[in-house]
């Protein structure tokens, strides 16, 4: 009987595939559902999860008997039940910097869309104005950008960041060392000193709804907002009366409280939010970095374990 493994999408990058061998792969299809990955644990029986889409509970693990060991595709692992398998014996694994060039540059993209007006001067151009003469854009260079996280993604953003200019202060309670050129800071100077803020940091019960009201409000004036993290580190209808009421300047967000976004969203209508898809980690190259790392930290954690056994 083939050890099976279940990947909660319709595709694993080839270099991934090539490591996985022997073990038969299950694939859940393009949009499973919770539903979808406890019935193909209920069938199949996997002795691991590779976790791209949708949510991984209790319910998934207690169908797979001889599950040992989540393996995320990626770096956030907020969508895995980490209690229920903690309180399982099954391990929870993640892809930590697989996808950290990629988002770190989707988040620039963003913060420059933003300052340079970049979708709204070609949505213009495109209906015959030309506006040269009453555009002026933001420039960055001499501008303070706040992080909040400096992991793999936000060290490698602050990089960039510097070598436009630009000074960085960040805030991360977990880091051992902060990125040479980063000044750590309290949230509080952090929200009064920045010029731009850039989420990096994973989504927990303690910084839901991070940005919100009364944090948006000790920002300075015009304040640039990006978002690659998760959704529901902002307050959403918060940031929009922001924006609206020119509090936040602009926002660049690639992550929300609904995904996917929810038709008719009011972000959708403002044209000083720019909007992405959840793609910032969505690159050719990610895709095999992030596939890669997470078959070798599912491998890692079964063959392991089957050394022991042996011994």
């Amino acid at each position: 009987m083939p050890v099976k493994v279940l990947v909660t999408a319709a595709d694993l990058a080839p270099q991934a595939l090539a490591l996985l061998g022997d073990y038969e792969v299950v694939y859940a299809g393009k949009t499973p559902t919770e539903q979808d990955i406890v019935d193909l644990c209920a069938a199949h029986d996997p002795v691991g999860i590779i976790v791209r889409y949708s949510k991984v509970g209790a319910a998934a693990m207690d169908a797979a008997k001889s599950l040992r060991v989540i393996s995320k595709h990626g770096s956030g692992t907020d969508t895995i039940d980490k209690d229920a398998a903690a309180a399982r014996g099954i391990e929870v694994r993640a892809a930590a910097g697989a996808n950290a060039a990629a988002v770190a540059e989707h988040a620039l993209a963003l913060l420059l869309a933003c300052a340079k007006s970049v979708p709204q001067l070609d949505a213009r151009m495109r209906t015959g104005h030309w506006d040269k003469a009453t555009h002026k854009s933001i420039e960055l260079e001499g501008k303070t950008v706040g992080l909040v996280g400096v992991g793999a993604i936000g060290a490698r953003f602050a990089k960039m960041a510097i070598a436009m200019g630009m000074n960085v202060v960040a805030f991360d309670p977990y880091a051992k060392e902060f990125p040479p050129g980063v000044r750590s800071v309290t949230l509080e100077t952090l929200w009064r000193e920045s010029d731009a803020i850039s989420l990096h940091c994973p989504l927990t019960a303690d910084n839901r709804g991070l940005l919100n009201a009364a944090t948006l409000a000790q920002c300075k004036r015009g304040v640039i907002v990006v978002n690659t993290a998760r959704g529901g580190l902002v307050d959403e209808a918060a940031m929009l009366d922001a924006v609206r009421s020119g509090q936040v300047g602009a926002a660049g967000l690639d992550s929300f409280a609904q995904e996917p976004m929810v038709a008719g969203h009011p972000f959708a209508g403002e044209p000083r939010i720019i909007l992405s898809p959840h793609v910032g980690g969505v690159t050719g190259e990610a895709y095999v970095k992030m596939g890669v790392g997470a078959v070798q930290n599912l491998k890692q954690v079964v063959e392991q374990g089957a050394s022991r056994r042996v011994a």
